[in-house]
């Protein structure tokens, strides 16, 4: 009931400059992670696929353009905004909130014909519950599940359920319906296929849904989260730990403390990117010069991202060989970093045999609080570099400007809008008093936002 009375009280608390400017800021980011996923990725085959299941409604899919139902645009968006691996992080909870948060806000609010300022607030409502629930999981529940997919349902219930106008009361009731609703396990995070950018479509979907009903009336047990068969007892190594997950509640907010990726692949890769741009800085080395790289890292570094088999653009975004060797190669691991022809380079191909990855028990023991890297350079003079590397570009404390954060939107969008709708997004987003609408989308015609 903590939580859902946090999220009630950011429906009318005074709303500061800055808080607003930091939920203007995340819905530019998901905007930038979505539009390219809705031009390629599982996307663009579920909107054919659910075709006619779009329903009534002004809610925008921004797949395909038209407008029906806040379920079926969550859904839809939800998927596009994942499948690009560029979205959002909430570091201290290793939880992507903006994708299932922000698209059934924005579907909801775009139905409800909601003001900007109600959005932003169910957005911050949702971040606020969502961002607090994973840090209360983790780290355990990361063992077996998606925490996007899973808290991210309840992130999307209580954005729904603030812009129905439900009561404290209504928004417990969202949170329990949704806690049923949550699922998407690690094997389709780490394995093969695209179901991964669905968990965050499924997330907003199901979020709404438990939203609707719960401003309906219906009704979940107030032990959902926390009781010895709740979702946290379920779903990690206890009951919870609630005492980090609401430290600081109603003091500071989790919207204003964000990660904004500045790579185009998995966040537990960017340390060791981070610590290879400075030692190359530094010292000055091409990948010719490097006889091995040795990448000592935390629990996830090893499980999800040491990986040589890359046989797609997926594969690519959640391995630490190819995504090093890229950046050595090509100076960059953003969009072209996995285009088909940066994916066949046979030198990229052939450096990744000389990246080592491995677990360091420090490094790990401060996991998920920081996300650190040690890396060992060995060139082919003999000569052995090393550096520490103690965060990460984007995260609080070195975070994108918004000229970097302006910069990476122009560069995701270049591909997908005209330059002068990439302009008035961006302007809608950042000072509008309206909510965002339809685009002008390269490969569709469609009314410009």
């Amino acid at each position: 009931m903590n939580l859902a009375c946090a999220a009630e009280r950011w429906r009318s608390r005074p709303l500061t400059d800055a808080v607003a400017h930091d939920a203007r800021r995340a819905v530019l980011d998901w905007f930038g992670a979505l539009l390219p996923g809705c031009v390629e990725g599982p996307s663009v085959a579920l909107s054919r696929a659910l075709v006619g299941a779009r329903g009534e409604g002004s809610a925008v899919t921004y797949v395909d353009g038209a407008s029906g139902s806040p379920r079926h645009a969550a859904l839809l968006n939800g998927t596009a905004s994942h499948t690009i691996e560029f979205d959002d992080i909430f570091r201290d909870g290793g939880y992507h909130p903006g994708s299932p948060t922000i698209s059934a806000a924005l579907a909801v609010a775009q139905a409800e014909g909601s003001s900007v300022e109600a959005f932003h607030r169910a957005v911050i409502g949702g971040y606020e519950v969502g961002c607090r629930i994973a840090i209360a999981l983790q780290p355990s529940h990361y063992r077996n599940w998606h925490i996007t997919a899973t808290v991210g349902t309840m992130g999307a219930a209580v954005s729904t359920a603030m812009l129905k106008g439900c009561s404290a009361e209504g928004i417990a009731h969202a949170i329990a319906i949704a806690s049923s609703f949550a699922g998407g396990h690690q094997e389709n995070l780490q394995g093969q296929g695209q179901t991964k950018p669905m968990h965050c479509g499924h997330a907003a979907e199901a979020g709404v849904l438990a939203g609707l009903a719960a401003a309906e009336g219906v009704t979940g047990s107030p032990g959902s989260l926390d009781a010895p068969h709740g979702y946290a007892a379920a779903t990690s190594d206890g009951t919870g730990n609630w005492q980090a997950g609401l430290e600081g509640l109603n003091e500071w907010t989790s919207i204003s403390r964000m990660t904004f990726k500045n790579y185009g692949c998995c966040g537990h890769i960017f340390p060791a990117l981070d610590g290879i741009n400075a030692m190359r800085v530094e010292h000055g080395f091409d990948p010719g010069d490097i006889a091995e790289v040795e990448i000592h890292g935390y629990g996830p570094t090893v499980s999800i991202c040491d990986r040589m088999d890359v046989q797609s653009a997926r594969d690519a975004r959640f391995s630490l060989q190819y995504c090093a060797a890229a950046l050595l190669h090509t100076g960059a691991v953003r969009m072209a970093a996995f285009s088909p022809e940066t994916l066949g380079r046979d030198d990229i191909r052939a450096f990744m045999d000389r990246v080592i990855v491995t677990e360091d028990a420090t490094i790990a023991a401060a996991y998920p609080a920081r996300r650190q890297a040690r890396l060992v350079i060995t060139l082919n003079s003999g000569v052995v570099i090393e550096h520490f590397q103690p965060t990460r570009k984007g995260d609080p404390d070195d975070p994108l400007t918004d000229a970097e954060l302006f910069e990476k939107y122009d560069e995701l969008t270049a591909g997908v809008l005209d330059a002068g709708a990439a302009e008035r997004l961006r302007d809608v987003i950042m000072t509008g008093d309206e909510l965002p609408g339809l685009v002008l989308i390269k490969t569709r015609q469609l009314s410009a936002a």
